[in-house]
């Protein structure tokens, strides 16, 4: 029987021992459901959109992944191994 892994909810790749837990509506916005997300993808999230655009985005991952810098974000990670981690821009 395989072992179920984990998957960022961002990138879809398998997460690592390093996982973080996302609020897609952010805390302070009142939010209490969180996703599993690589830090790396976690820190792109947080680099390209304020707490306000994520409250409106809500759950959608499909308007956070049709911004430019997150679809290209995502074209670089998608090889990298699960525990990869590189500084993330702002």
């Amino acid at each position: 029987m395989s072992e179920a892994r984990t998957i960022c909810w961002l990138c879809e790749r398998p997460v690592g021992t390093r996982v973080q837990c996302h609020h897609p509506v952010p805390k302070s916005k009142k939010g209490r459901f969180t996703v599993p997300v690589h830090p790396i993808c976690h820190q792109a999230i947080h680099a390209n959109f304020t707490n306000a655009e994520l409250a409106r985005i809500g759950e959608d991952r499909e308007t956070l992944i049709a911004n430019d810098a997150v679809a290209k974000f995502l074209r670089w990670i998608a090889n990298k191994p699960p525990d990869f981690h590189a500084p993330t821009r702002r």
